[in-house]
């Protein structure tokens, strides 16, 4: 007779419940205890230990010694490679049988020469499937290898996962046998977790709830976990409860497979390679396994590096894209920062990728994908627009210190306008499990509810790798249609889009950057790293534009661009958003100064070969060429060298985008009409410098009590105060150490005093005045400062070395300025904006330390002050004071970070007008692309030339390369863009042998309606605000 309905208590039924399906109590008589039968050690098992990253086939070559499970093995970064050697017992036969394998860090079983799965405790990854049934022809023994790397999933940081490596850490393997698996056992746990998941995240006021807890209360009194037999009634009892279905308006969840793996971050590069084959052949298992899971995957440099390393697994990945299961997403060659990278970088991180996922996968990317980067400029709709890109993941604004970003979908508008559709997944992760809480959380936390009833759900282990386990499919495809929860689909993130798309009417628009407010710090960790990338930008613009002068010219001149790919993908490589961020490890950044090196050598060596190309056959004498690599004629001094190693001072021309001859010895120059530098020291210490342009008045500790417009006496320091302060904070935030500034550190303001007396004239005026000091910053840090000035410039340089050496100090430097304004305008990728100087809202507030390229400024009508950099991204304006953020001291993930010696230069320029008409933005290029003295080795040229010319001030030409696709290597791409914010008109002057010119996209596919006229060796452009125009230029052939 069947019992009678009893009375339950809800804690004791969901107590009952979870105890019958825990790892830790009662295993010996509940479910989980019985998820594997019998088992066996492995027939053998022996190894070796290398410090080096070795290849299979180099690694079974060696000599391995007999091992143990409890063995050591270590330390960190080094690999040990298991031999397994395996016997399946007769009496297994008809059984699914398990590898069961666990020891710390990241292993890889390889089968046959080929890798097949990842082995992660972390990942929860800890057997390997042998057979899914022993047959009775199956053979009984084979071999396996195990490659364990001696790191964990997020590396081996000491006490927390962002301390550094610790370089002593060792390993140990503590489990190593054959096992029988029951998969009817692991098919009833999931029911049971799903099924207490929904009682609790419905709650005690839920119908449903109630349920699900008396079904899987009724599921436990009929299962006896030791008689199988039993396991069919129980089963059945979960499928009506999963069998009962929602209604038509329940909220649809898109749920992708997905494995972030950040590219470099507390591990190195070369350990990135193998995570992504751990982690790929994991996914690719799944695959063959579960038809309809889709798995998303970005970053074309790991795919990259994947067909280098694994060709066998890339040629199945290339399989499985074929079927719609493997999908590359993000059309980016890393995914990188959204913030400090020039706007002609991130063009070319969708040029590299899309053209890569083109050839090896057949298709381009229809998904920008940067769920982990710290904030997304506002030219990126644009810049995706041109790659053929509408639509956008990410969810890291989710991470918001302060404000709670009001939407999950939307449409995000651009600088110029260009509008992406965004979603970011509601349940703010990229890492998600498939649990019934993440489920719940995604529909109630959409903040877009009745706008859009379409979420995407990234499930997968992530960011050091390791992507979705077999529990998670199931999961999810349990919970397929269920009353009582939304309905979850296996889908890719073109369905997602596509659904979204199909009902957008009502979704809001956001205008302007996508600002994270957190993680501020990473505009200025690492300044070398900033240095690197700002100065590698630079050398790759000038060589490309001079290496396309010399094959315009140049019948033999060849374009060098496998070279120029190879150099720009390791920029790119480092523009990663752990890397140019500052946030690694020590030997993560060391490698990134090496790619710099790599880059300043080789782009050096480049731009020699292409000046003596463009001096090949001209009449003059050897020597010099001097070249101005900016589309505005520039006068200017420069240090030109002489023999012996000496350099002298020198007035120079030079054209647009042109080159001109060495000018006469100084003594011949006129320097009418323009005065010639004058520089006094007072008898107080104080020095003036003046040009007839701006009088900079310094005390004698080196700070500017004034700075005056000449022409119309018009001071730009604020009365009573001082410029070129030097302030140390307190920079000590709450746990990112690497990453957060805090908007606290404000409050720990110390003003740095210099001694009096210490101010010194340097050069004494003509062509160029200067004056230098030494300020000691601490008793362990120290400045020394040159502050110059040069006949006909607007600007004031200040040229600074610091010896730095602190533990969680912050250096900046002020400019208090006399001019009021409720906004500040700060340069970004091919354009500005404006930010707030005030503290207002809690959204002005959080923007208390911001990013910029080349300048910023501050202005009011008829005038203003702009704060010029070379190499630094940290700034901000509060009031009237003018920041410059110049070092950190970090001491996670990398302890060394800043430490030692550090050189940059910024530069002060006041101006009537708007910064527009004043030339602030042609006075920071020329800051950031000084002219180029190149050594001429046949006879350089005896007169100017000028390539490329603009009308209007308005426009820069950006870039000027060879085609990517030149049939006949004779094509050049010119990148322009409007950077007033205005409308504009504008003649573009050609003076090379241009047979057709035709508009393209970013990624230079021609648009077909994009013919432009030539007349009279120009073009006319039409721009609107913040436009970015590509042109391809097909040169005439060479004459013979």
């Amino acid at each position: 007779m069947a019992a009678a309905p009893a009375l339950k208590h809800w804690r004791t039924t969901l107590e009952r419940v979870e105890k019958f399906v825990s790892p830790v109590y009662f295993t010996d008589c509940n479910l989980r205890g019985r998820l594997f039968g019998a088992s066996c050690p492995v027939a053998a098992l022996s190894s070796f230990l290398t410090p080096d990253r070795l290849p299979y086939q180099e690694a079974v070559q060696r000599d391995f010694r007999p091992a143990q499970v409890g063995c050591s093995f270590g330390p960190t970064w080094w690999t040990c490679w298991f031999r397994v050697e395996l016997t399946i017992p007769e009496a297994w036969v008809g059984q699914e049988v398990h590898l069961c394998w666990e020891s710390d860090g990241e292993g890889l079983v390889w089968r046959d020469g080929e890798p097949v799965q990842g082995l992660t405790k972390e990942g929860e990854k800890t057997s390997y499937v042998l057979t899914d049934r022993l047959g009775e022809r199956d053979p009984r023994s084979l071999t396996l290898y195990v490659e364990v790397a001696c790191s964990g999933l997020l590396g081996a940081g000491k006490g927390s996962i962002i301390a550094a490596p610790d370089p002593e850490k060792m390993f140990q393997l503590s489990r190593a046998e054959l096992a029988v698996f029951h998969r009817d056992v692991h098919m009833l746990l999931v029911d049971l977790e799903l099924l207490l998941g929904i009682a609790k995240g419905l709650g005690k006021d839920n119908q449903r709830s109630f349920q699900a807890l008396y079904t899987a209360n009724q599921m436990v009194n009929v299962c006896d976990p030791a008689q199988p037999e039993t396991f069919p009634v129980a089963q059945a009892l979960a499928s009506r409860f999963f069998g009962q279905r929602g209604g038509e308006s329940q909220h649809t969840i898109h749920a992708t497979g997905h494995c972030h793996i950040d590219t470099a971050w507390l591990w190195p590069f070369k350990e990135t390679m193998r995570k992504c084959a751990r982690s790929w052949v994991t996914a690719l298992q799944l695959m063959e396994r579960n038809p309809e899971f889709i798995f998303a995957c970005s970053q074309a440099q790991q795919l990259e590096w994947v067909k280098s390393r694994y060709p066998g697994l890339h040629s199945r990945l290339q399989e499985f894209a074929c079927r719609g299961q493997f999908v590359p997403v993000g059309g980016t060659w890393v995914e990188m920062d959204g913030n400090l990278p020039s706007g002609e970088a991130m063009v070319r991180q969708f040029l590299q990728g899309q053209n890569f996922f083109l050839q090896e996968f057949g298709k381009m990317c229809s998904e920008f994908w940067l769920p982990d980067t710290f904030g997304y400029s506002a030219q990126l709709p644009q810049i995706m627009h041109g790659c053929g890109i509408r639509r956008f993941l990410t969810q890291k604004l989710s991470w918001n210190l302060v404000n709670s970003f009001p939407h999950h979908t939307f449409f995000w508008e651009g600088l110029d306008g260009s509008r992406v559709l965004v979603h970011f997944p509601p349940g703010d992760s990229y890492v998600m499990q498939g649990s019934v809480e993440e489920v719940l959380k995604t529909v109630a936390n959409n903040r877009d509810k009745g706008r859009a009833n379409h979420s995407a759900f990234l499930f997968g282990f992530g960011d050091g790798g390791g992507g979705p386990t077999q529990t998670m499919l199931d999961r999810l495809k349990r919970l397929s249609n269920t009353d009582g929860l939304p309905r979850v689909q296996l889908s890719s993130p073109r369905q997602l889009f596509s659904a979204l798309e199909s009902d957008s009417g009502q979704l809001c628009t956001w205008v302007g950057e996508l600002f994270l407010e957190l993680h501020n710090g990473t505009y200025t960790t690492h300044a070398q790293i900033k240095k690197g990338n700002r100065e590698c930008e630079r050398i790759l613009h000038d060589v490309e534009l001079l290496s396309s002068l010399a094959l315009a010219r140049s019948a033999q001149f060849l374009y060098p661009a496998a070279q120029l790919q190879h150099l720009w993908r390791l920029l790119l490589l480092n523009q990663f958003h752990d890397v140019v961020t500052g946030s690694c490890i020590q030997m993560v950044a060391e490698e990134a100064m090496c790619h710099y090196e790599d880059i300043r050598c080789h782009g050096n060596t480049l731009l020699s070969a292409a000046a003596a190309a463009l001096c090949a056959g001209e009449p003059g004498p050897e020597g010099l060429l001097i070249v101005n690599t900016l589309p505005w004629k520039r006068t200017e001094v420069m240090a030109l060298p002489k023999p012996g190693g000496a350099h002298s001072l020198a007035l120079v021309t030079v054209p647009s985008m042109g080159y001109a001859p060495v000018p006469p010895p100084t003594s011949l120059q006129p320097l009418l009409p323009q005065q010639p530098v004058f520089v006094v020291q007072e008898t107080d210490g104080s020095v003036t410098l003046d040009n007839g342009i701006i009088r900079v008045k310094l005390d004698p500790t080196g700070r500017l009590t004034s700075l005056v417009l000449v022409a119309s006496g018009r001071e730009a320091i604020a009365e009573g105060a001082v410029g070129n302060q030097f302030v140390l904070f307190d920079d000590v935030p709450l746990y990112w150490d690497a990453w957060d500034v805090m908007d606290y550190h404000l409050e720990t303001r110390k003003p740095v005093l210099g001694q009096a007396g210490t101010l010194a004239v340097g050069t004494e005026g003509g062509l160029r005045g200067s004056a230098w000091f030494l300020l000691q910053i601490s008793p362990n840090s120290r400045l020394s400062q040159e502050v110059v000035l040069d006949v006909g410039c607007p600007y004031v340089r200040f040229h600074t070395e610091v010896h730095w050496h602190e533990a969680h100090k912050f250096l900046k430097v002020e400019f208090p300025a006399r001019v009021r304004s409720s906004q500040a305008t700060y340069e970004i990728q091919f354009g500005h904006l404006q930010r707030p100087t005030h503290y207002n809202t809690s959204w002005d507030w959080a923007r208390f330390e911001v990013w910029a390229h080349r300048w910023m400024d501050l202005s009011e009508h008829g005038f203003g002050l702009a704060l010029l950099n070379n190499c630094k991204y940290g700034a901000s304006v509060r009031g009237s004071i003018l920041s410059l953020s110049l070092l950190r001291a970090p001491k996670a993930p990398d302890f060394t970070a800043d430490m030692g010696r550090h050189e940059f230069t910024y530069a002060l320029m006041p101006h009537k007008g708007s910064f527009q008409d004043a030339g602030v933005i042609q006075a920071a290029y020329s800051l950031n692309f000084p002219l180029l003295a190149l050594p001429a080795p046949s006879p350089a040229p005896a007169t100017s030339w000028s390539a490329f010319s603009l009308s209007s001030p308005a426009v820069v030409l950006e870039t000027v390369k060879q085609a990517e696709s030149s049939p006949q290597r004779r094509s050049l791409v010119l990148r322009l863009y409007e950077a007033h914010g205005s409308h504009v008109d504008c003649w573009l002057h050609l003076s090379l042998p241009v047979q057709e010119a035709i508009l393209c996209d970013l990624l230079e596919r021609p648009d077909p309606a994009g013919h432009l006229p030539l007349r009279d060796s120009r073009l006319k452009l039409t721009f609107s605000p913040f436009q970015v125009l590509s042109l391809l230029l097909v040169l005439q052939p060479p004459p013979h």
